[in-house]
């Protein structure tokens, strides 16, 4: 079974989904080709690693901060692919996680920020202090995937506010000669919709299908607690495998808010985003 997809941002365009239906298996070939060949530059190095290690096809994994602590920031982040600024479930500010970013700019993990919400006013304020990257909790539906979405890139694909804020100042260093700040955003942008109803479930292609969104990530916490099914069911796999699926389908990234899934479970290998993990040292043994 072969789909023509519509140019996506961060998605596949054409005929890149196969349906192994024998295997019930859907499965995006060369993913990370489809994302590099929608990306304004597809030559462009990203100063984005944690997304630059997604599109090789390589696991990142985070730590989270969700209170005002900079040292502990700076004392972490170099040994994480990126950072969880939780202000979903936590009374972060947004000043405060702007004064973390700009006390050790640049330190290592790429800055992430879940979200309160998929407002415009909360999308660009997290644009504006530096985030390379923004986590939209519980997305049911495409309306509220794109409502997110929308707001994280700059015209003419999308409808971020030309702003001011911290966000420049920070990765103009890694720009190359003669290229503005803004010219680079787009691409260093990742937008990831977390998926943690039934409803999320049963709409996953459409939400995955949005332009804009790069990654979706089962939040399996609430998925588990939405749908009343423990997370080490089968009943619960399907509904992560109807998500991956979709995912796929779209030519996104598939991804999973806990370490738990990453522990030697079937789908652990084909997930590639975790919330909190095994630091970069650890992984490499040290």
């Amino acid at each position: 079974v072969r789909t023509n997809l519509s140019q996506l941002i961060g998605g596949a365009t054409e005929e890149t989904i196969i349906a192994r239906v024998g295997e019930g298996i859907i499965t995006a070939i060369g993913s990370a080709g489809d994302h590099l060949a929608v990306m304004e530059n597809p030559d462009r190095t990203l100063y984005n690693t944690a997304k630059a290690k997604l599109l090789r096809g390589e696991q990142i994994f985070s730590h989270s901060i969700s209170e005002f602590d900079i040292e502990r920031y700076c004392e972490e982040a170099p040994d994480y692919d990126y950072t969880w600024f939780e202000m979903q479930h936590s009374t972060l500010r947004y000043d405060e996680v702007e004064d973390m970013i700009a006390a050790c700019p640049n330190v290592g993990a790429t800055p992430i920020l879940r979200l309160p919400d998929a407002s415009e006013g909360a999308v660009q304020k997290a644009m504006d202090m530096g985030m390379l990257g923004i986590i939209v909790p519980t997305v049911n539906d495409a309306i509220q995937a794109r409502e997110a979405a929308r707001y994280a890139r700059y015209p003419p694909i999308a409808r971020r506010s030309a702003g001011g804020g911290q966000g420049p100042g920070l990765w103009r260093p890694f720009l190359p000669e003669g290229e503005t700040f803004r010219e680079s955003a787009n691409d260093n942008m990742l937008v990831a919709v977390m998926i943690e109803t039934v409803e999320g479930v049963n709409n996953a292609l459409e939400i995955a299908s949005v332009p804009g969104v790069d990654v979706v990530l089962i939040g399996n916490a609430d998925l588990s607690s939405f749908s009343g099914l423990a997370q080490d069911s089968p009943e619960y796999r399907d509904l992560q495998i109807k998500v991956r699926n979709a995912t796929y389908r779209a030519g996104k990234i598939w991804a999973n808010a806990s370490t738990r899934m990453a522990e030697g479970t079937p789908l652990s290998e084909e997930s590639l985003m975790y919330l909190l993990g095994p630091s970069i040292s650890q992984r490499a043994g040290q």
